[in-house]
């Protein structure tokens, strides 16, 4: 497998694992979510990537939430598993010595095949803040629809390596609206604890938090939240909690004190390479190719499925392309990238019987962000940690829940920023554009207005009561709103829509949908434990069933 640099030569240090070169410390903040120090992670050996001509019982495309979930109960059910990601693995320091690379300063491992950084915020104290970086299959793909930017995670652990791992489960209440053909009471009965323990989630010392300097920004957040009359509430997250207490003692290496978030994090965040990906890997049933990407999957004359895989190169350029047979095919490849594969194999004639269901029901889960300017005498704090743990609940009322953000920008800004999820109708569909050879998606950006509208209804009570206003110098000059992109990506292989209420695709034996695409458009929170949970859901089912 290829890994050369930018350049052509070999990056210092830099194996599959090299992530998230910073593009400005503010970038962080808008993540939306034992120590695990993953710069001293132990050095595994590389699996053996996949040959031409293999035969696989359960291929799984993608690396991320869904993917291993099911990789993880397969192997433990003595199914050998092979997991082809797009990405690379990140399990080599950097030039620097980290893994990840810190945001202030960015570099090839920060964007996925770009040349130069696309943050989300673009701008900052009214100076554009993106800047040239070499092409390289980095840590953070932005990629550009009609309409939308959607941020994804590039590499193996998918979405867990570049989110705020703030991890919620929606009010049992709004579960209806979320899978309206999944019984909830075994969700929070089973699945959502299940998902919960897996992945390792836990909440913030609330003791601490009041004194804590990291989240003064939060604090803030809540006063005006509370003088609103809104509820503020503490989330969980998948931080370690202690080491960010050390961190703030100044007795370990920073990470979320140090900006650490969007294009990963050096110590203390556990992604999934600390929970289910270490957990698959010691079954010895579980192999992993980086840096490859499946691109046909059809029915194989000798039963099962024929997949053609190019392996690609640190520059995005195919290495080689492989033909390989598996009896089993888990689509996990995110919402985005499960879909569009999808898409483009039913029009294109490798998989012509899937239904008409394949493409729709794509939302955005109401992701907007803003930002507020405070008075002088609320500062938010020049020290923020990265890690999000509360936000402001309006969901019944005005259809918002807001995420109380950090701006870790390293002063003093006397700003509030807010990531939120609102209660978004609008759902867009991919479609196969034959003329271009590719997957387009339908999205308007006039589709994100209610979801402004959501989030005035927290804020423009919050200004009125703190005699404030709203930034305008973060998404470009005289802008209030980021409602150009999405974190949280979901649908478009809906749940007992483009497959039976098990994730199973309707018209093949033996194809599933086990990530995010099941999931029509919004989970009224952050979506990866629901993900997550809906995963560990529809595999014990599979295995119990279709093995």
């Amino acid at each position: 497998m290829s890994d050369s640099s930018p350049g052509g030569r070999a990056a210092p240090g830099v194996s599959r694992r090299s992530l998230l070169a910073g593009t400005g410390s503010v970038l962080g903040a808008v993540a939306l979510s034992g120590t695990f120090p993953a710069a001293r992670a132990r050095a595994a050996a590389a699996d053996p990537v996949i040959g031409g001509g293999a035969h696989v019982p359960a291929l799984v495309i993608g690396t991320g939430y869904g993917g291993s979930v099911a990789a993880l109960r397969l192997a433990r059910a003595g199914v050998h598993v092979h997991m082809v990601e797009m990405g690379m693995s990140w399990d080599t320091p950097g030039p620097d010595g980290k893994i990840f690379a810190n945001t202030t300063t960015p570099d090839h491992r920060s964007f996925w095949l770009r040349t130069r950084t696309k943050q989300p915020l673009s701008n900052f104290l009214g100076f554009p803040i993106d800047k040239d970086v070499p092409r390289y299959t980095g840590i953070l793909d932005a990629e550009d629809f009609s309409g939308i930017t959607v941020y994804q995670g590039r590499g193996v652990g998918g979405g867990s390596l570049v989110n705020g791992g703030m991890a919620v489960t929606p009010k049992r209440e709004n579960f209806g609206a979320i899978l309206p053909t999944v019984n909830p009471e075994e969700m929070y009965s089973t699945y959502y604890p299940r998902a919960n323990a897996g992945l390792g989630v836990s909440s913030v010392d609330p003791a601490w938090f009041e004194s804590a300097d990291c989240y003064r920004y939060a604090r803030v957040g809540r006063k005006h939240a509370q003088r609103s009359g809104f509820p503020f509430v503490f989330v969980p997250d998948v931080y370690d909690w202690d080491y960010m207490k050390q961190e703030a003692a100044g007795t370990v290496p920073r990470s979320a004190l140090a900006g650490e978030i969007l294009y990963g994090n050096n110590y203390g965040k556990k992604s999934l390479q600390q929970t289910y990906l270490s957990q698959l890997r010691a079954t010895g049933r579980v192999t992993i190719s980086p840096l490859h990407k499946v691109t046909s999957v059809a029915p194989s004359p000798g039963g099962g499925y024929t997949v053609v895989i190019d392996q690609i190169t640190t520059t995005g350029g195919t290495a080689a392309t492989k033909t390989v047979t598996a009896d089993k095919v888990f689509f996990a490849a995110g919402s985005v990238g499960t879909s569009k594969l999808l898409t483009r194999l039913k029009a294109t004639g490798a998989l012509p019987g899937l239904n008409d269901e394949i493409g729709r029901g794509w939302g955005d889960n109401g992701n907007v962000m803003c930002g507020r300017a405070n008075h002088m005498w609320d500062p938010t704090g020049a020290l923020q940690s990265s890690i999000p743990c509360s936000g402001i609940d309006n969901w019944a009322a005005g259809g918002a829940f807001a995420e109380v953000a950090p701006l870790p920008t390293g002063i003093e800004t006397y700003a509030s920023f807010y990531l939120s999820i609102t209660k978004n109708p609008n759902r867009a569909r991919f479609t196969w554009n034959a003329a271009a050879g590719r997957v387009d998606l339908d999205w308007q950006t006039a589709w994100k207005q209610p979801s402004i509208d959501m989030a005035k209804s927290i804020f423009d009570r919050i200004n009125s009561k703190e005699g404030t206003i709203y930034r305008t110098d973060l998404f470009g000059l005289y802008k209030i709103w980021g409602d150009h992109l999405t974190y949280h990506p979901l649908g478009g292989a809906v749940l007992d829509k483009a497959t039976d209420n098990y994730g199973r695709l309707r018209g093949y034996s033996g194809l599933y949908v086990i990530d995010g695409a099941l999931i029509p458009g919004n989970t009224s929170v952050n979506p990866f434990v629901t993900i997550t949970a809906l995963a560990e859901r529809n595999i014990e089912r599979i295995i119990a069933t279709d093995l």
